[in-house]
C-alpha cells in the first residue's frame, strides 16, 4: 500500500513540466503590450486598448477536428497549431474585430513534449502573424478517454471593433459577392475525406493536399471593402454564406467563375460523392466570401455571385 503514483495511472506530470519548458519562448514571442500576465498563472490578463469609441468585444471557439488524424498519421504537427489559430482569427474578423488574445485546450492519452512543442509553435507563428497574442491554455493528459498517440485540441479567441461595424445591415439585393480562394479543405470536412481516403496510401502529394493550412484572411480583410463576411467552414457554402445575409435575402453562386482545388475532384471521383454532398460539406475553394457593393469592387477581385432578393426557401442556388 502506499506505493501507487499517478504517472502508474497513465499521467506523467514531469511530461507535462518538460513541454511547458518547449513552449515557454513561442508564447512569449506572441505578447503584445496588453499582456498583463500569461505563462504559469492560473488565468491570463489582458489590458484592453485604447482608442475605441464604442469598443465591444466579440469571441470564438473551434477546433480542427479530425484533420489531427491526418497530421498524426503523417506525423507533421506544426501546421494543426497554425489551422486552429488561423480558423478562430477568420471566425471573428467576419464582424471586423480585431484579435486580442487566444487561449488553447490539448488533450492526448500520453503526453509528448515534442508533439505538443510543435503544435504550439505553430500556434505562436500564426498569433505573431496575427498580432495576438497566446496568453494561455490547459494541457490534459487523459488516459482512457483517448488512444495512446491520439490527440484533439480547441482554440479560443477574443478580438474588439467598433460598435457600429459589426451588422449585416447594411446589405442589398444587387450586392456582389467577391471570393477569396482557400488552400484545399482547411478544417473541414475531413470525417468524409478520410472515409474517402480510407485504406489508400497516404502518398506526398495526397498528404500535401489534406494538409494545406487553413489561410488567414486578417490582412485581405484589413485592405478589401465589404459590407459582411462569410467564412465557409463545416457546412460548406451553402451552410455558411446564408450567415452573412440579412432574413428575405438571398445568394446566387457561378461556379463556373473559379476552379476548386483539385482535391475536391479527387474526392468526389474516389468517393462517387454527389454534388449537393460537396458543396454543403467543403469550401469547394472559397475560404470567404465577401458581400461587397457593386461600385466597390475591386478591378482584380474573383467575382463569384451576387445578392438577390429570396425568392423560395433555398438561401444560396449555385449554377
Amino acid at each position: 500500500m502506499g506505493d501507487l503514483r499517478y504517472i502508474d495511472a497513465g499521467v506523467d506530470i514531469d511530461a507535462g513540466n518538460r513541454a511547458v519548458r518547449l513552449i515557454k519562448q513561442a508564447v512569449s514571442s506572441t505578447h503584445t503590450d496588453g499582456v498583463l500576465a500569461g505563462l504559469g498563472r492560473f488565468s491570463g490578463a489582458f489590458a484592453l486598448p485604447a482608442g475605441y469609441k464604442e469598443p465591444v468585444l466579440l469571441s470564438s471557439t473551434d477546433s480542427v477536428g479530425t484533420k489531427v488524424k491526418v497530421a498524426i498519421a503523417v506525423n507533421r504537427h506544426h501546421g494543426i497549431g497554425v489551422d486552429l489559430v488561423n480558423h478562430c482569427v477568420n471566425d471573428i474578423i467576419t464582424s471586423g474585430a480585431e484579435p486580442l488574445f487566444f487561449l488553447d485546450y490539448f488533450a492526448t492519452g500520453k503526453l509528448d513534449p515534442a508533439v505538443f512543442a510543435q503544435l504550439i509553435e505553430g500556434m505562436a507563428q500564426a498569433c505573431r502573424d496575427a498580432g495576438c497574442a497566446l496568453l494561455g491554455g490547459e494541457t490534459a493528459e487523459m488516459p482512457g478517454v483517448y488512444a495512446l498517440g491520439d490527440y484533439d485540441l480547441a482554440g479560443f479567441i477574443v478580438g474588439m471593433v467598433e460598435e457600429r461595424h459589426h451588422t449585416n445591415d447594411a446589405v442589398r439585393a444587387g450586392d456582389v459577392l467577391v471570393a477569396l480562394r482557400s488552400s484545399g479543405l482547411h478544417t473541414n470536412g475531413y470525417s468524409l475525406a478520410r472515409k474517402v481516403f480510407e485504406g489508400v496510401p497516404l502518398t506526398d502529394d495526397i498528404a500535401a493536399a489534406l494538409m494545406a493550412p487553413h489561410l488567414s484572411y486578417l490582412d485581405d480583410m484589413r485592405r478589401l471593402p465589404w459590407k459582411a463576411a462569410a467564412h465557409i467552414t463545416g457546412g460548406g457554402i451553402l451552410g455558411n454564406l446564408p450567415r452573412a445575409l440579412p432574413e428575405g435575402l438571398a445568394a446566387t453562386i457561378d461556379k463556373a467563375a473559379w476552379k476548386p482545388n483539385p482535391i475536391f475532384g479527387e474526392i468526389r471521383r474516389r468517393g462517387r460523392v454527389s454534388d449537393d454532398e460537396m458543396w454543403g460539406t467543403f469550401n469547394m475553394g472559397l475560404g470567404m466570401i465577401l458581400v461587397t457593393g457593386p461600385k466597390d469592387v475591386p478591378k482584380d477581385a474573383l467575382v463569384v455571385g451576387e445578392v438577390v432578393q429570396q425568392s423560395g426557401p433555398e438561401r444560396v442556388e449555385i449554377s
